[in-house]
């Protein structure tokens, strides 16, 4: 499964709804690729493809500073949705479709 591409994505925060736009590049089993949101431009690498099954680990800044955040999720057909961990905040969902 092709998970390449760019999705509009919202992460249900427990400051809100977060969007943000996110876009996917595999190289065999290794995952790269940025998100930007109204608030920041984070470029990751070191991410994982299984299937249709991602994983990833970015940094990002918020208002309290730099928060570690790392994702799950799944790619079905033109949508990805799953769980992002958000240090102690736990985890939240987030769900996108392809742009």
């Amino acid at each position: 499964m092709a998970v390449d591409g760019t999705y509009k994505v919202e992460v249900d925060t427990p400051m809100g709804k977060q969007e943000l736009t996110l876009t996917l590049k595999a190289d065999g089993d290794k995952l790269s690729g940025t998100m930007v949101s109204a608030t920041d431009n984070v470029s990751f690498t070191g991410g994982a493809v299984k299937g249709d099954e991602v994983s990833w680990n970015a940094e990002v800044n918020t208002p309290m500073g730099k928060m570690a955040l790392a994702y799950q999720g799944k790619v079905a057909g033109s949508d990805i949705s799953g769980e992002v961990s958000v240090g102690s905040f736990g985890k939240v969902p987030f769900k996108g479709r392809k742009a």
